[in-house]
């Protein structure tokens, strides 16, 4: 059996998609997992925004979402041809592309006591695009299972970067901060932190027109507010014991905004002042998310885009310190490869009829087969 998977994945961040070929040995195992190819596709203005609109109740929405979804689908697919041409792998030797879908809503357990997890995605136009079997959907076994949905990674953390009788977090970067912790004995927890990239491209782009602080070095230039950092650390999220998860239903513009407000923010700081703030609370609600619980761990390991944010690095050094951080790239894995190679993974433990959750991170009532089958023909 061929042993090469595709792993598409597009975040919270809304910049674009990350996307790997990844080999497999047939055995298995973090030591048979090669990525031999690596592209991007920025997201069209337009889908962008589209794409950001659907986080939000508006008229008409079933038709946006659809349309929405079949552009995303043939971005998709033109991100796997450029794979496929780089790599010179043929088609027929993919087994399956992992494509978990842009997510656009994320309300698990609430409402009815099940909630919901919307991914937005047109897995059969991709199969029929690329002709090439599509897994997708992959958090609403879970969510089903009374389990957040979220985060999935936790399982392919384990493989690439677990050590025996060491603990070790791993922490993912993205528009969401998400934690891993993995224990000595095959134990793990997972749950999202709290914000990142959304709300740090958010007030960059608000305030300088510029899609994201590259670097970090407008926040570098700031001073962090004491008052707007309080307001900001008060939300009862960030309290609440794992598992959790959350995502742009919570931290979008409209919390930003309520807390500048609360702050008297908006007349008395610079903007490079709230961007250090903004900074400074994802290291300050990842730090002690690491202290509470993962206070014996070995090492932070970051991944994401975020991980390539200077300033946002040293700020989690500190934040951590004595614990040691580095980037996933020293640990085997580039940071902008790691999740969508989760999603190879994922794809290819739906394959096997392996589960792909890990209970004590998503809480879910049991392991569960993660994605349902879009075959290419």
């Amino acid at each position: 059996m061929s042993s090469f998977f595709i792993g598409l994945m597009s975040g919270t961040s809304l910049d674009g998609i990350d996307g790997v070929i990844v080999d497999f040995e047939p055995a298995g195992g973090s030591a048979g997992t090669s990525v031999i190819a690596h592209a991007k596709r920025a997201f069209a203005p337009v889908l962008r925004g589209q794409l950001a609109a659907l986080n939000r109740s508006g008229d008409d929405e079933i038709h946006r979402a659809a349309i929405a979804a079949n552009a995303l689908a043939r971005d998709y697919a033109a991100l796997v041809e450029t794979l496929c041409g780089s790599a010179a792998v043929a088609r027929d030797r993919i087994v399956a592309i992992g494509c978990h879908g842009q997510t656009v809503r994320h309300r698990p357990g609430e409402f009815d006591g099940t909630g919901y997890t919307v991914q937005l995605n047109a897995p059969a136009l991709v199969a029929e695009l690329t002709g090439i079997d599509v897994i997708a959907d992959f958090r609403s076994r879970d969510v089903a299972a009374g389990g957040q949905g979220a985060p999935l990674v936790p399982a392919f953390h384990r493989a690439l970067f677990g050590r025996a009788g060491a603990t070790v977090a791993v922490l993912n970067l993205g528009g969401i901060a998400n934690l891993t912790v993995l224990g000595p004995a095959e134990e793990a927890i997972g749950f999202d932190c709290g914000p990142a990239n959304t709300l740090l491209d958010l007030w960059c782009e608000r305030s300088s027109g510029r899609a994201f602080d590259a670097d970090g070095a407008t926040a570098a230039r700031g001073d962090v507010d004491s008052s707007l950092l309080d307001a900001l650390l008060a939300e009862p999220y960030f309290a609440l014991a794992p598992p959790k998860s959350t995502g742009l239903d919570l931290f979008n513009a409209r919390w930003l905004d309520t807390r500048l407000d609360a702050a008297d923010a908006r007349a008395r700081l610079r903007p490079e002042d709230v961007q250090a703030t903004l900074a400074e609370l994802t290291a300050r609600v990842v730090g002690i998310a690491c202290h509470r619980h993962a206070g014996a761990a070995a090492e932070l390991i970051v991944c994401g885009g975020g991980a390539f944010n200077a300033d946002l690095m040293r700020r989690l050094g500190r934040s951590l310190a004595p614990m040691p951080v580095v980037a996933s790239d020293a640990r085997g894995l580039p940071p902008d490869q790691v999740e969508a190679s989760a999603f190879a993974w994922l794809a290819r433990a739906f394959v096997e009829r392996r589960a792909g959750n890990v209970p004590t991170a998503t809480g879910a009532a049991g392991p569960r087969v993660l994605g349902a089958l879009y075959p290419a023909g």
